[in-house]
């Protein structure tokens, strides 16, 4: 066994371990933790299989920016785990039957898509057909086919994170009792009439009469 397989079973491994620790895990905090474990040990087999440019988008884009975004969005939820807890095995046989279907469908896919596939080549360098070495560049490959051959599928992607980010701001959003937000709306279609209404009322009780000051020593003096 060489080192580039040595090293393929040590990302598989922490992979597989990190990726098991993401939904056995009863903390939510430790849980994405161990997910960005999981997309490290991945961007690791993706730079064995020459794949450079997207091993570093899923370090930047991933680990860098979305699970940072992820760990402030659980910590806001204020799940309550005890609850979690108590429905984990109530939906146990359904998530058993989504994990089993996507393992077979990415099964599937490595057994019969990738036939006849010849091996990436290495970056900056590529064999025409005469052998000769030319110039060859992963990014610009993978640019036409995701916007040649896989466009749709980009495009439903795309909506697909979409309708997630917004998901999340509507989950993380709040609506507070004690504090004082004003309706923009409201303040504009608001009336003079309705500001102040003079209200007329009848007396309850009569004013008490007023009382004459009794004179001082000067002015009975004067």
């Amino acid at each position: 066994m060489d080192a580039q397989a040595g090293f393929f079973y040590l990302f598989s491994a922490v992979l597989l371990y990190a990726a098991f620790r993401v939904i056995t895990a009863r903390n939510p905090v430790h849980a994405v933790l161990h997910l960005i474990l999981a997309f490290s040990q991945a961007a690791g087999i993706w730079l064995l299989l020459r794949a450079e440019f997207l091993a570093i988008v899923l370090v930047l884009v991933y680990v860098g920016a979305v699970m940072v975004l992820f760990v402030f969005v659980v910590m806001m939820l204020d799940i309550r785990m005890d609850t979690l807890r108590g429905s984990l095995w109530r939906h146990f046989p359904l998530a058993a039957f989504v994990g089993g279907l996507v393992a077979f469908e990415m099964g599937a896919v490595l057994m019969t898509g990738f036939r006849g596939v010849d091996e990436p080549k290495a970056m900056g360098v590529a064999l025409d057909a005469a052998g000769q070495a030319v110039a060859y560049s992963n990014t610009r490959e993978l640019g036409k086919l995701m916007y040649s051959q896989y466009l749709y599928p980009i495009e439903i992607a795309a909506v697909i994170l979409l309708v997630a980010m917004i998901a999340a701001i509507a989950l993380t959003l709040r609506h507070r009792k004690d504090t004082r937000a004003i309706d923009a709306g409201v303040a504009v279609r608001v009336r003079p009439q309705d500001r102040l209404v003079m209200v007329k009322m009848a007396a309850t009780q009569q004013a008490a009469p007023v009382e004459e000051a009794a004179p001082t020593a000067e002015e009975k003096q004067a």
